[in-house]
């Protein structure tokens, strides 16, 4: 039977692994390798190209060692991100993450000289530090040189293609997330290309051609949104994916309709027959973690769970504005910061943590109601929140909506081997759900009125 070689390329690991063609994971080829995202208080937030490629190939000769008859190769990456080359493909810039906002004013400046909505109608994408026009304008203000050194610009997917293979192209899946693409008419826009300084030259070819590489077609990488919708079968009309990890996201897939997102949500391609709505939520599994690390809350998963198993409902009092990052979807406020409203000498770190939850999930909410093809529809749950069934509850009872938790772990690196395998001429199997879990109306009318004073507070802060 034909298998796919899959590889995710994240900013905290890189894994691989061989699918077969039913789209189940063969466990024993899984490698995982750990990255390292070098960060600074100025906003930096960095890659080196180099050490990212040596960490690639490690994996994909760990699991190769397992053998197969590898049909294609199907690869995740992350979206927004960028780096330059010479002519000859060595980088000449790290790699510039999504999460690198040292381009804020070059942000605040193309929103004053540009409409933000024309933008957003054309490219899907907001005028904000995640997306290479604020990135590349900041490059070439604070680094000139530099930037006429740069023969290419790319994502790191398809450098990573280039050194692996030797050729590469622009997936439409990874473009769209560049903030210079248009994803009505699938080509690079001439009006971004002309507000970043750049030619269309300096850029690879969009296309969705694979390369060859060991006898095998490795096809271009696509943004890990698409890829998490991809692997946890959230495709279908009416069916919406939910992925919390460190950060959060609410994706449905489209294949009709207007080529359009509301303004303050994204609209990406995923292939050139269809496209993603949603947002994301930079703020989430990061303030839990925050929580535990800050407030000494114990570190017994058992007995934290069995407490805020007993804590249903919002009875502590506090309203949390999860804004310890800078916050995207829907408002995109980025000089909002983060704070806990309410707190008496009766508040306990479990109550902080119990509130911090809640805020980042009225964000995941507030999201999903923009996005909603209908109000019976199915939402996926994938990602770290899996590890905590009061979570997945608590989710469920602010949103007021059922909820399908997701088997599948590895639902991007899943998502990259059902890309290729959709090119390849192969249908895998949907994954069965599991048992799905229902909101309680009761706390979700309490969490409603939660949500109404934390958007209070927000409208008197900002």
């Amino acid at each position: 039977m034909p298998a796919i070689l899959a590889l995710d390329i994240g900013t905290s690991s890189v894994r691989s692994a061989i699918f077969e063609a039913s789209g189940e994971l063969r466990a024993t080829t899984l490698s995982q390798a750990s990255c390292q995202l070098l960060t600074a208080t100025d906003g930096r937030a960095e890659m080196d190209a180099d050490g990212l490629l040596k960490i690639v190939r490690r994996c994909l000769l760990s699991t190769q060692k397992h053998g197969a008859d590898v049909l294609a190769v199907g690869v995740s990456c992350y979206w927004h991100s960028l780096l330059g080359t010479d002519s000859e493909g060595r980088p000449l810039t790290p790699i510039y993450t999504w999460a690198d906002s040292r381009c804020r004013e070059d942000a605040a400046a193309l929103r004053a000289e540009l409409s933000e909505k024309s933008v957003h109608a054309e490219t899907g994408c907001m005028l904000r530090t995640s997306f290479w026009p604020a990135k590349l304008r900041w490059i070439r203000r604070t680094k000139p040189a530099l930037f006429r050194r740069v023969k290419r610009w790319m994502s790191p997917a398809e450098w990573l293609q280039l050194q692996i293979t030797g050729s590469t192209t622009c997936a439409h899946g990874m473009a769209t997330g560049t903030g210079l693409y248009d994803p009505k008419t699938m080509t690079w826009s001439p009006r971004m290309l002309e507000v970043t300084g750049l030619r269309e030259s300096q850029l690879n070819e969009i296309s969705d051609r694979p390369s060859t590489w060991r006898g095998t077609s490795w096809y271009p990488a696509i943004g890990d949104g698409a890829a998490s919708n991809l692997g946890s079968d959230a495709t279908g009309p009416g069916t919406a994916a939910i992925n919390v990890g460190t950060s959060a996201a609410v994706r449905v897939v489209r294949n009709s309709g207007p080529v359009r997102a509301p303004f303050g949500l994204f609209c990406y391609r995923i292939d050139q027959t269809r496209f993603l709505i949603g947002g994301a939520v930079s703020n989430a599994g990061s303030l839990h973690a925050w929580s535990l690390r800050e407030l000494r809350v114990t570190q017994n998963p058992e007995s934290l769970e069995e407490e805020l198993a007993r804590r249903p409902t919002p009875k502590h009092g506090l309203l949390v504005l999860p804004f310890w990052s800078a916050e995207r979807a829907p408002e995109w406020n980025e000089h909002s910061r983060g704070s806990i409203h309410g707190i008496t000498h009766a508040t306990t770190a479990i109550d902080i943590l119990q509130a911090v939850t809640e805020a980042f999930h009225f964000r995941i909410a507030r999201i999903a109601d923009l996005v909603a093809d209908s109000p019976n529809g199915r939402w996926i749950v994938s990602g770290g929140i899996l590890h905590s069934p009061t979570a997945i509850q608590r989710l469920a009872n602010v949103m007021g909506r059922t909820l399908h938790p997701n088997p599948e772990r590895e639902a991007s690196l899943r998502g990259a081997a059902i890309f290729a395998m959709e090119k390849s001429h192969l249908k895998p199997t949907d994954a069965p759900l599991r048992r799905r879990i229902l909101p309680s109306k009761k706390v979700h009318t309490l969490y409603l009125a939660e949500r109404a004073k934390a958007d209070a507070l927000a409208q008197r802060l900002s």
